[in-house]
């Protein structure tokens, strides 16, 4: 979750570790995205959906992408396997 001018180069720098969130709960997969024409709009949008609860959240995602495939899996080189 978060507000970018640049979704490739954000998913890259989660992929890569370089963001502490991901590195730590080793989340690497882009499942869901909305976006916005002006800065403050994201950043409103951002927190509204902070405050929603989890399962508010899941449910917009698979209303999205049932599958919760990977939409930037073909972005980048893959990734090696984790610790799972």
């Amino acid at each position: 979750m978060g507000v970018t001018n640049n979704l490739v180069r954000r998913v890259y720098e989660h992929r890569h570790g370089w963001s502490t969130f991901t590195a730590k709960y080793g989340i690497h997969r882009l499942v869901y995205f909305e976006t916005r024409p002006h800065p403050m709009q994201a950043i409103q949008r951002e927190k509204q959906i902070k405050r929603m609860p989890r399962s508010r959240k899941v449910a917009m995602i698979e209303a999205e992408n049932p599958a919760w495939e990977d939409y930037a899996e073909r972005w980048f080189d893959p990734l090696p396997p984790g610790p799972d």
